[in-house]
């Protein structure tokens, strides 16, 4: 996702990869240089902006190749600053391999980015930068949408997972910093909430609460102006069956469960080093999906060592049977300090790739069915913007759905009588599936 902001003087460039979190973090960047002025042109930036992903081989590919590529385009005393997880975790060889960049800055300093650029210096603060109520942010990509992060770092110990490394233990924002942050975006003109944090169902249990989530779903129904809320990334053995029964009776809160699994296999889930036994992990699905009007997504990581056949095609029954709205697969892929690097029972890259590819096959189909059963249906959702497809066909999003990750509608026929406003809530009837886009007709503003 690029951003860009400009002012008479300046203009800044910013590039943000990965997942929603970092996208927190952007945000409070652009926030800090407000005086910089936008401009979507990398080439004619006075400042550019990367704030990388290191989460896997993949994500650090694509933010080494990011940075490279337009360090090529851009203009000569222009700076290029390279911030984010991948500069925290590997800053002393990246200092001396890039010496393209001109600041390096890690997770600790998103708050600081002003001083760094006008001092054109790097920087790299020891603690996790943990954002409150006081820091503006710019929010991007929607005019009643924002994402709120709950705390920063992990106590989990998944054995192929390198975030606590560079992240370091859970650290909860106070209950109160949420709440005033959501009230004052609330006052901005913002509706739609989604929660996100690496561990979301650990929030507050590193200041021995155990019940964090169940509190804030308490505390956000209180705020007015709030029409729908999420929650991203719960984790199986801090998630519990409470906390299901407590989203289910909300006004506020989706029925929307994103619980990363990365197997069911009794063996492979005790190598990942993932909590809940296998029995617990399918009680807590089951709940998931006997909640009304629920919405399921999951990921999974296949070819970890120590994965047989046998586990594999165990997973690849469970996904089958369980029928996820969305899930994602990733190949195993060795990371540097985690415990599962050090591991016997490697699976070769071939068998890797492959065991990835079948699962990707089952899930894309599970993912259609999932869609095709909207056909027919009349749904909430919130309208947008024009779409990439046609200037004709404007996107929409169902209101249980988080941005850019669970799909989008196309609005193909209007039958309300007015014109369609972005961001603003409409019932509409969905009509066909068409590749993987459900198109439908808006029948009325609610």
């Amino acid at each position: 996702m690029k951003f860009s902001t400009q002012n008479p003087q300046k203009s800044l460039h910013l590039v943000s990869l990965g997942c929603t979190k970092n996208l927190v973090d952007s945000e409070i960047m652009l926030g800090k240089l407000k005086d910089y002025k936008i401009s979507n042109d990398a080439e004619t930036s006075d400042v550019i902006i990367v704030n990388t992903c290191g989460f896997i081989d993949s994500a650090k590919e694509e933010s080494i190749n990011t940075i490279l590529d337009l360090h090529g385009l851009r203009k000569k005393d222009s700076v290029l600053v390279m911030a984010g997880c991948l500069s925290e975790r590997y800053k002393e060889e990246l200092q001396k391999e890039l010496p393209e960049i001109d600041i390096f800055t890690g997770v600790g300093d998103y708050d600081k980015i002003d001083t760094l650029v006008n001092e054109k210096r790097s920087g790299f603060t020891d603690e996790v930068f943990l954002l409150n109520e006081t820091n503006d942010r710019v929010i991007t990509g929607s005019n009643y949408h924002a994402y709120i992060k709950l705390s920063e770092g992990c106590n989990q110990v998944c054995s192929f997972c390198a975030i606590p490394s560079f992240k370091g233990k859970l650290h909860s924002r106070t209950l109160e910093s949420l709440v005033k942050e959501v009230k004052n975006l609330v006052a901005q003109g913002f509706y739609d909430f989604s929660f996100v944090s690496q561990d979301s169902s650990s929030f507050l249990r590193d200041l021995n609460i155990n019940d964090g989530l169940e509190r804030l779903v308490n505390e956000v129904e209180k705020i007015e102006g709030i029409k729908s809320a999420r929650i991203l990334y719960l984790y199986p053995s801090t998630t519990t069956l409470s906390l299901i029964k407590k989203i289910e009776e909300s006004k506020v809160f989706e029925n929307y469960f994103d619980m990363p699994l990365q197997h069911i296999s009794s063996k492979v889930l005790k190598i990942m080093k993932r909590g809940k036994g296998v029995e617990k992990l399918k009680e807590l699905m089951f709940a998931m999906r006997s909640t009304p009007n629920s919405f399921v997504r999951t990921t999974f990581i296949a070819g970890h060592p120590g994965e047989t056949q046998e586990d594999f095609e165990e997973l690849c029954s469970y996904v089958e049977e369980y029928g996820f709205d969305r899930a994602n697969v990733f190949s195993y892929s060795d990371e540097d300090g985690t415990s599962a690097y050090e591991l016997d029972g490697k699976v070769d890259q071939e068998t890797i790739d492959k065991r990835a590819e079948i699962l990707g096959e089952i899930i894309q189909r599970k993912t259609l069915e999932s869609l095709e059963k909207e056909i027919g249906q009349t749904v909430n959702v919130y309208i947008d913007g024009e779409s990439d497809e046609h200037e004709y066909l404007l996107s929409a999003r169902k209101t249980i759905w988080a941005p850019d990750i669970d799909g989008e509608i196309y609005i193909n026929d209007n039958e309300t009588g007015e014109e369609l406003t972005v961001g603003k809530t409409y019932q509409v009837k969905i009509s066909e599936l068409a590749g993987d886009k459900l198109l439908g007709t808006a029948i009325k503003e609610i």
